[in-house]
């Protein structure tokens, strides 16, 4: 017998829908989303407001403004409140896990495979996928800055957070950046104020938002603390995990910078094996953060392997769900403020900066060393930005280019 399509009444009544049924939907998106936080969203309007109707264009509009407004990764946010409207906390955590599961086993696989790429054509095959890294990344900037930084305000802040970047050592630097951005948003970036229209009625109360909440702010203050009496490389690791996705605005790239200063710079992993996992995460569907399933399978000296993925995934991507549930109940009447806008607008234009210096340095400076290194990469930006190529095709062309050029 037909059943009806659930119309967005449902919305009023959170747990209506099954957890796994919420498990399967998302399984499938995570097997054949790619393209990246905005494809995603568009994967996922396209399931859940046009075919299931699990939730109507204005909320689902609200949702996404709201995770665009949070630290952590946008699309596995707006999967997870998805599946929390449909299905309460375990709807939400079964959203997450289809959503992510697939991308992590493919890089963990990745992961073990890697140390057993020798030889020129296994050398190639790495160059090849750190030079997809510099079209990737290339990419996101040049997108970035022309939707984020489109005045001459947002466009100055923008190279101010990228100077910090480059001519500061230190490990705070990505930090300082940020807040400063913030600071320079909520003074200069006050005018043009949007108009908010809609709620989103979501089942966690004010007492579980605070929760959350203070979840985040305890280990994100606390995880150093402990670290620092323990001397536990276990919660150095987590830490390194946490603080990174805590502290990442404006989409799974920007996250590049943050962990490259958490793993290369302690010498937990190598430039070469960072950049090429990072290019390998462009071949995989689902969420960049999935990126932090190989590295805590790559970390050493202490062969983490599946374990180190187990801790990188909930690492990263914590702070952006405690984040998430902790603002869920206030949202409404936050969005509406005009100084939280301006200091956003200031956030965002610091994070295209940072992305920026992340271009040069690593990316560029530890992948492009020949004329041939620069054409494969270039050809590369040129597919992504004017042929609209999806990304998986540019990591077969790039890892094909490398192999060919290391075996010539």
């Amino acid at each position: 017998m037909h059943q009806p399509e659930p119309t967005t009444s449902d919305l009023d009544r959170p747990g209506r829908g099954a957890p796994l049924d919420v498990l399967l939907v998302f399984l499938r998106l995570g097997l054949t989303c790619f393209g990246g936080p905005i494809a995603h969203i568009g994967y996922f309007r396209d399931e859940f407001v046009l075919r299931r109707r699990w939730i109507d264009e204005h909320a689902f509009a609200d949702l996404v403004g709201l995770c665009q407004f949070l630290p952590g990764p946008a699309s596995s946010q707006v999967g997870f409140s998805i599946g929390l409207l449909r299905a309460g906390y375990l709807g939400a955590l079964a959203a997450w896990t289809g959503f992510t599961l697939p991308s992590a086993a493919a890089l963990i696989l990745f992961a073990y495979g890697a140390a057993a790429l020798g030889g020129p054509a296994g050398s190639g095959l790495l160059h090849g996928l750190k030079l997809t890294a510099v079209a990737i990344v290339a990419q996101a900037v040049w997108g970035m800055a022309r939707t984020l930084c489109p005045d001459r305000t947002r466009a100055s802040i923008a190279v101010a957070a990228a100077l910090i970047v480059l001519f500061s050592p230190a490990s705070a630097a990505q930090i300082g950046a940020i807040v400063v951005g913030g600071i320079a948003g909520l003074w200069l970036c006050r005018s043009g104020a949007q108009a908010t229209a809609g709620d989103i009625a979501m089942p966690v109360s004010r007492t579980a938002g605070l929760v959350a909440l203070a979840g985040f702010i305890l280990l994100l203050a606390g995880l150093p603390i402990l670290h620092g009496v323990s001397g536990s490389a276990n919660v150095a690791l987590f830490d390194a995990f946490y603080r990174s996705g805590a502290l990442v605005f404006g989409g799974g790239h920007v996250v590049l910078p943050l962990l490259r200063e958490a793993f290369v710079a302690p010498g937990w992993l190598s430039d070469d094996a960072f950049l090429a996992g990072y290019g390998a995460a462009q071949a995989v569907p689902g969420p960049l953060f999935t990126f932090a399933a190989y590295l805590g399978a790559m970390v050493v000296p202490e062969p983490y392997r599946l374990a180190g993925a187990c801790v990188g995934l909930i690492g990263i991507f914590l702070p952006g769900m405690l984040v998430l549930l902790g603002v869920l109940p206030f949202w409404s009447s936050f969005r509406k403020r005009t100084g939280a806008q301006a200091v956003m607008r200031g956030v965002n234009a610091a994070v295209v900066g940072l992305l920026g210096a992340a271009l040069y340095n690593p990316v560029w400076t530890t992948s492009v060393h020949t004329a041939p290194d620069f054409g494969i990469a270039l050809t590369g930006f040129v597919l992504l930005v004017a042929w609209r190529a999806p990304p998986l095709l540019v990591v077969a062309f790039s890892a094909a280019a490398g192999v060919a050029m290391a075996m010539i």
